[in-house]
């Protein structure tokens, strides 16, 4: 019984392990806040325009408003993909 409970959770943690080296790669950009939606951020990073998607499962932390200086961490997700002949 111990033997199987070991190798059990050699099993879960090796799954833990691929699902999280499965994520890509998170990015940072920093800047100040030009406007906020309830799923979008506008950031201002030395003149260039950022729009960044948000939804109910990202974390914010303090006051997320119009002048405030951030550093947001993304992720790119591909929103659609064309195979070319």
């Amino acid at each position: 019984m111990k033997r199987t409970t070991a190798i059990l959770i050699a099993v879960i943690l090796l799954l833990t392990v691929a699902l999280v080296a499965a994520q890509p790669k998170t990015y940072q950009v920093t800047g100040v806040v030009k406007s906020v939606t309830s799923d979008m951020v506008v950031v201002d990073k030395g003149g260039d325009l950022w729009q960044l998607a948000k939804d109910a499962g990202t974390k914010v932390t303090g006051d997320l408003k119009p002048g405030a200086k951030v550093t947001i961490e993304y992720r790119m997700t591909a929103a659609s993909v064309t195979v070319k002949k």
